[in-house]
């Protein structure tokens, strides 16, 4: 009888404990989108893709905006802060960018709120008139990707796919030559 009940005892923890991870894949496979980079990436990369491809964030307004908004343009993630020097001299280049391939490429510059409130956030976005689309990082998405400091840029192809992340900034004109590399290399038109 006690080695009955220790087999029964058995049996449900190895229920419970296989429980949970086999209703978690099968939710992902019902309600997930099975996507497959095109790119070969390390696991940590395509997990950051996956995670930049279903994010969301928000804009100045309060809006929700998300990577699959913008289909069809290469799209450049970048987190930021305002204190942060190096953060605001890719902004000059990516405007430019943003001037030349208008249609082809959108800037997500997410604020990561760290030291920022949204209205500092808008006040800069408001006296610096950079064409980009001003987000806060409201879902926490920077610190599920970041993996060492900002600026951390995260470009996203026109289908959603990682192409690249990087941390730092190579200086205006580097940053401008790279982005444009990245863009000429992936636009649709």
């Amino acid at each position: 009888m006690v080695l009955h009940k220790r087999i029964l005892n058995s049996i449900k923890t190895v229920h419970k404990k296989l429980l949970l991870p086999i209703l978690t894949v099968l939710l992902f496979i019902a309600c997930g989108e099975t996507r497959e980079n095109p790119r070969e990436l390390n696991n940590e990369l395509l997990k950051t893709g996956e995670i930049i491809y279903n994010a969301t964030f928000t804009d100045l307004e309060g809006n929700t905006v998300s990577v699959k908004d913008y289909k069809g343009k290469v799209i450049l993630v970048d987190f930021w802060e305002t204190w942060c020097g190096p953060c605001l001299q890719v902004f000059p280049a990516m405007d430019s960018l943003r001037k030349e391939y208008g249609d082809d490429f959108e800037v997500f510059a997410v604020n990561l709120q760290d030291s920022d409130t949204p209205e500092e956030v808008k006040a800069f976005a408001e006296e610096k008139g950079y064409d980009f689309n001003f987000l806060l990082d409201t879902e926490e998405v920077g610190a599920k990707v970041i993996t060492f400091g900002i600026p951390f840029k995260i470009f996203i192809d026109p289908d959603g796919y990682l192409i690249k992340a990087e941390v730092g900034s190579s200086g205006t004109k580097g940053d401008y030559l790279k982005a444009k590399t990245i863009i000429e290399d992936n636009k649709q038109s």
